[in-house]
């Protein structure tokens, strides 16, 4: 007889509030904006800004108690390092949606009975990245990816009758269902090798010596191919410039932002909870897919003419300082490898993505900000002369091109400082050489921009009008990106402290 009794530990709905909370209201505004006028969409925008609060309210609570809670018969994790992950996760949707809410009414994507799908979609993929982050097992992980990339690829051919978003989301797909079959592939294989999907139990036999060490090996070279994949680092990132320029730029900002909050997550749970013994093979994978990221990314980028082209390789070359973090975790013998030991390092690739992020998103939302309907300002030539049209939003604009370069002292000067200071205390100096070198030379093409922007003549004249969120936004995104450059102590102890907490427990 099959005993049914679930014991109240292993059923403990407690941790998956803020999960809960975001499918009922996910749900509950699909069903309202059905009921909505095309000219009501405001609603429906402002029910998503609210439901992005409510879930930012009950993860705050779980981060200050700063436990760590399992689930699910250990399938779903609560823990320091997933509240905060999911904090700028809330934070980087909130801003895609305020950001892109001009834009994609502008282009005709909030019309007809159901204009507010994208509002829905957006939950839902961040509903997906929430699952990712919290995982404690290959099952629910690859759930939650699968999630956020079907409700991405919708999203990318939003314009249904634009033939260039057409084209980005059938390559997104074809290429997506690529990264996401190696992945499974690789979970496969171990499964086949440990007899589970626990990260826990994997964890252990993998360090006991109890799987079959050939297929284990096997299987972690299609997971790190996936997650690549997923992640656009070189050689897997032939989708990333064609998708980044071809979707509507209110999904690009969605699907190169808050993604790769979940995709650190991933990494950090498979690869150094789940597989740490193995830290030596996939430390080799990490450091050739960096220094291809970083040479590729960066010596790419600067023959691009198309703002959006030249971000998407500044954003596979700032993948690159990530996977160093990444691989500077754990050094030394087998025996030897903590997790715990190696949460600084770990901690900095965290700092980086999340400075990435913020970046990023007020980088995307000035290009939204000067498109209008019929006019795409997608080409860097459209940024000549945007200090005389309006002086402030230039100045962010610099700003937010400055710390993606890593100019003192913003945000992104200080993620450089801390991942290199990771990769020197591994002893690998030559490899912080290569990363200082690939940033020189990445730097000249974000100093185009600023040059274009302050000494270009101005092509269009015209003044610049944006809803006042936005603006506000823009302007709170770029004051943010220098506060936390010039006192960064704050959110670096909280990512170390998250990170801590999380590889100790």
């Amino acid at each position: 007889m099959i005993n049914t009794t679930l014991s109240a530990a292993s059923i403990n709905m407690a941790p998956l509030s803020a999960e809960i909370f975001l499918v009922v209201a996910s749900c509950a505004i699909l069903l309202i904006d059905m009921f909505l006028k095309e000219g009501k969409r405001n609603i429906t925008y402002v029910l998503s800004l609210l439901t992005l609060v409510g879930c930012a309210v009950i993860t705050y609570g779980d981060f200050k108690a700063g436990t760590t809670t399992y689930t699910f018969f250990n399938m779903f994790v609560s823990d320091p390092m997933a509240n905060l992950l999911k904090l700028f996760t809330y934070l980087a949707v909130g801003i895609t949606l305020v950001y892109s809410r001009q834009y994609s009414s502008d282009r005709g994507m909030m019309s007809g009975n159901m204009g507010g799908e994208i509002y829905v979609l957006a939950l839902f993929t961040m509903l997906g990245q929430m699952i990712m982050i919290s995982g404690n097992n290959m099952l629910p992980i690859y759930l939650g990816l699968e999630l956020m990339s079907l409700s991405l690829y919708a999203l990318v051919a939003m314009r249904r009758d634009h033939a260039i978003s057409t084209e980005a989301a059938m390559k997104y797909f074809i290429l997506g269902s690529l990264a996401s079959g190696f992945l499974l592939y690789g979970m496969s294989m171990i499964y086949g090798a440990t007899g589970s999907l626990d990260i826990g139990t994997i964890a252990k036999l993998s360090a006991a010596n109890a799987a079959n060490h050939t297929i284990l090996v096997f299987g972690l070279v299609f997971v790190v191919a996936g997650m690549a994949f997923k992640l656009g680092a070189v050689p897997f990132h032939m989708w990333v410039p064609d998708v980044y320029q071809g979707a509507p730029t209110g999904v690009t900002l969605l699907l190169g932002a808050a993604p790769k909050l979940a995709s650190f997550a991933m990494m950090i749970r498979i690869l150094v909870e789940g597989l740490l013994p193995m830290a030596f093979d996939w430390q080799q994978m990490l450091l050739a897919l960096a220094v291809l990221s970083l040479a590729v990314g960066n010596l790419t980028a600067i023959s691009q003419t198309n703002i959006k082209r030249m971000l998407a390789y500044s954003t596979i070359a700032q993948l690159g300082f990530v996977l160093l973090g990444m691989m500077a975790g754990t050094t030394g013998p087998r025996d030897a490898m903590n997790a715990a030991s190696a949460a600084p390092a770990y901690s900095a690739a965290m700092y980086y993505t999340i400075t990435y992020v913020l970046t990023t998103l007020g980088s995307f939302g000035l290009i939204m900000m000067l498109a209008r309907s019929g006019f795409e300002a997608e080409e860097i030539a459209d940024f000549k002369g945007l200090a005389k049209r309006s002086p402030w939003y230039a100045l962010v604009m610099t700003v937010l091109m400055f710390s993606l370069a890593g100019v003192p002292p913003m945000m992104g000067f200080m993620a450089k400082w801390a991942v290199l200071q990771a990769v020197v205390a591994t002893g690998q100096y030559w490899l912080a050489v290569v990363a200082v070198l690939f940033s020189l030379i990445g730097a000249f093409y974000y100093l185009r921009v600023v040059k274009t922007i302050w000494f270009d003549e101005a092509v269009d004249v015209s003044p610049i009008k944006t809803p006042m969120d936005m603006r506000v936004a823009l302007s709170l995104n770029g004051i943010l990106v220098v506060l936390l450059g010039v006192m960064p102590g704050s959110l670096l102890a909280a990512c170390l402290s998250a990170m801590t907490q999380t590889l100790g427990s």
